[in-house]
């Protein structure tokens, strides 16, 4: 057992690292854009014109997921999934240890912010429902929370840049 992981423990620590990026930041989307979308059907039943302001509102907490896929997209890049030098089954744990507290950054920051992002969302959906043409201090409000999720993913990939494989 101890041999075994040794050999492959590097590799399940890289790829259960990248995996947790990618689904972390996929179940806070996912729960932000549905807190929005149950919040808007109020006001777009009542008001069909404000249904674009509503979407955008909408997808603000997904751009998560999308962060999640793209540090995926580096930690296998960092492993050598596309360019030739597959470490895949070689690599120490000591690396796949680096690639998956590299991925930690937006897997967290990125599943709550996530979640936050899709309250302050829904919250803003009623500056749509009472004052249609100031909707984007909502959109304003929702980028503060966004800028989280941005530092989140910017830390991923610099760490992921500098885990370099030995």
């Amino acid at each position: 057992m101890v041999e075994f992981f040794n050999m492959m423990g590097g590799t399940v620590l890289a790829i259960l690292g990248s995996g947790l990026a990618v689904l972390l930041c996929c179940i806070g989307s996912a729960r932000g854009t549905g807190m929005v979308g149950e919040a808007a059907t109020g006001v777009i039943s009542e008001a069909p014109e404000n249904f674009g302001k509503c979407l955008v509102l909408q997808v603000l907490p997904g751009t998560q997921g999308l962060y999640g896929i793209v540090a995926w997209f580096f930690a296998l890049l960092q492993m050598g999934v596309f360019g030739g030098t597959n470490l895949v089954g070689t690599m120490t744990v000591e690396q796949g240890l680096a690639i998956f507290m590299a991925c930690m950054p937006i897997a967290f920051g990125g599943w709550l912010s996530a979640k936050f992002q899709g309250r302050v969302a829904a919250a803003s959906i009623n500056i749509v429902a009472k004052r249609p043409d100031e909707a984007t201090k909502g959109i304003i409000l929702c980028g503060i929370v966004e800028f989280y999720a941005i530092l989140s993913l910017l830390a991923s990939i610099l760490l992921l840049m500098f885990t370099i494989p030995a």
